[in-house]
């Protein structure tokens, strides 16, 4: 079984983003919980979102039972009252994976093309009994974490800030290596399977797998000498 545990809106301009975060409490987490990986879900850009930078939500995937989200929630909680930036309005939501409404998946997918209201998502999660909190500030941070725990559940939305040891790799690997590190498998767009070769990747960074039919695949296309990694978004 699986456990979704989402954050957003724990930073400010200069500080750590909620990516960082995440993946410091899921390395908190693995010390009692498998821990799967952590996913970036875009929502939507706008002027009358007051997101901090690229307006994006981050979800742990976390093997345990469903009787383990208070104890996850609780350790959670903890670390970001602990962490976020002041100034942040961070919100945090642990749901069995199992357990996500319809509803949920559908305001996930307006997230990513409406502007929505706090008030929308809490009386959502209350109605569906899900758990979602406001940890600080104006707790506007509910918006995104329902809205991640909604479109990580479909398996089919974003991709890996954390994964295996993926985060090791620097910007010029290969394709063997980053099999190795846990990415399931690496295809063109046209869906051609790559299994060795030079893999350069953006920025200097590792490898950004996407999140497709749940699991880690890496879409690449061919450059001088190898393969170049792409980004979902």
């Amino acid at each position: 079984m699986t456990v979704l545990l989402a954050l957003d809106d724990t930073d400010m301009p200069g500080t750590p983003g909620t990516g960082r975060l995440a993946r410091g409490i899921a390395a908190a987490i693995a010390a009692r919980y498998p821990v799967a990986g952590v996913t970036r879900h875009q929502l939507l850009v706008d002027p009358a979102i007051p997101y901090t930078s690229h307006n994006s939500s981050a979800v742990l995937h976390v093997g345990a039972e469903a009787d383990a989200i208070d104890e996850l929630a609780g350790l959670a909680r903890e670390l970001v009252l602990d962490s976020y930036a002041e100034g942040a309005d961070p919100g945090l939501a642990v749901v069995d994976a199992n357990a996500v409404p319809p509803a949920v998946v559908a305001f996930g997918q307006d997230a990513k093309r409406c502007v929505l209201a706090q008030e929308q998502a809490l009386d959502l999660a209350r109605n569906a009994g899900l758990l979602l909190e406001p940890l600080g500030g104006t707790g506007g941070g509910v918006i995104g974490a329902l809205a991640g725990i909604g479109l990580a559940s479909t398996g089919c939305d974003g991709r890996y800030l954390e994964l295996g040891s993926i985060r090791a790799l620097g910007g010029e690997t290969t394709v063997e290596a980053a099999l190795a590190a846990g990415v399931a498998e690496i295809v063109t767009p046209d869906g051609r399977a790559v299994t060795a070769g030079r893999l350069v990747c953006d920025h200097g960074k590792g490898p950004k797998p996407a999140v497709v039919l749940g699991r880690p695949v890496l879409f690449v296309e061919a450059c001088a000498d190898g393969w170049r990694a792409l980004r979902r978004d």
